[in-house]
């Protein structure tokens, strides 16, 4: 009797241990799967449709910095209707492997990672698919958590949505001043002419801006401004206008 009560008691245990097993791997997978399906479903939804919003725009929003202007311009355009030297400008400034590169610049990252390593403090390193994604769906703060979500994002974007569609949204929710997001609206408001029609000069000027467009300024000009503006141009220059036929 005391056998079988013994066997009947270690078969409960085990039958309790399978199913506490079970529903541990199910929370597991809840917890991993819904985040990495939302993150899917929200970047196939980029491929398709312009966002009417994104997490940059909503943070200025939400916790403006001061003397932040009350009206925000803002106009969507397509990548056709953006000047070919404005494109490059932002490939030359900002991220030169954009047309070979996965996402990632690993090599970047390397060095990235040995300077936070030697000062103590986290880097950049950030691909203009690392921007874009930040700007669409992060918050903004300097950490290695936020830089791995970043870092997914980033591959998403280049697998599903491709280099185009990834540069037309950088160019579209890139904050050129305080409260003047896309190019377009950066481009009316700095030099009253639409992003198809900007120069070499005029898009240089307005890459050089992007690192922090809150203490750069595309104009009155500066002696930094002009000298960033002449280094992004002899880039330009460089890189050339073949460039951008690499991100077909």
């Amino acid at each position: 009797m005391m056998a079988r009560n013994y066997r009947s008691t270690r078969k409960r245990s085990a039958g309790l241990q399978r199913r506490l097993k079970k529903w541990l791997w199910l929370g597991l997978l809840t917890v991993v799967g819904v985040p990495l399906l939302g993150s899917v479903l929200l970047v196939s939804g980029l491929r398709f449709i312009d966002p009417p919003v994104w997490a940059w725009q909503l943070q200025r929003q939400i916790s403006p910095p001061a003397n932040y202007p009350q009206e925000v311009r803002h106009q969507w355009v397509p990548l056709a209707q953006i000047a070919k030297p404005m494109q490059l400008a932002v490939i030359a400034s900002e991220d030169q492997k954009f047309p070979q590169h996965f996402g990632l610049d690993l090599e970047s990252i390397e060095r990235a990672l040995q300077a936070n390593r030697d000062g103590g403090r986290v880097r950049g390193a950030s691909t203009l698919s690392q921007q874009t994604a930040k700007n669409l769906f992060l918050w903004p703060a300097k950490s290695y958590i936020r830089k791995g979500i970043e870092a997914w994002f980033a591959l998403l974007l280049e697998l599903i949505c491709g280099k185009e569609r990834i540069l037309e949204t950088y160019l579209n929710i890139a904050e050129f001043g305080p409260g003047i997001f896309g190019v377009e609206a950066a481009s009316q408001h700095y030099f009253n002419r639409p992003a198809r029609e900007l120069s070499g000069n005029q898009a240089a000027r307005l890459a050089a801006v992007l690192p922090n467009p809150y203490r750069l300024r595309v104009q009155p000009l500066s002696h930094y401004m002009a000298e960033r503006t002449d280094w992004i141009q002899r880039q330009m220059r460089q890189l050339g206008l073949q460039t951008l036929a690499q991100l077909n």
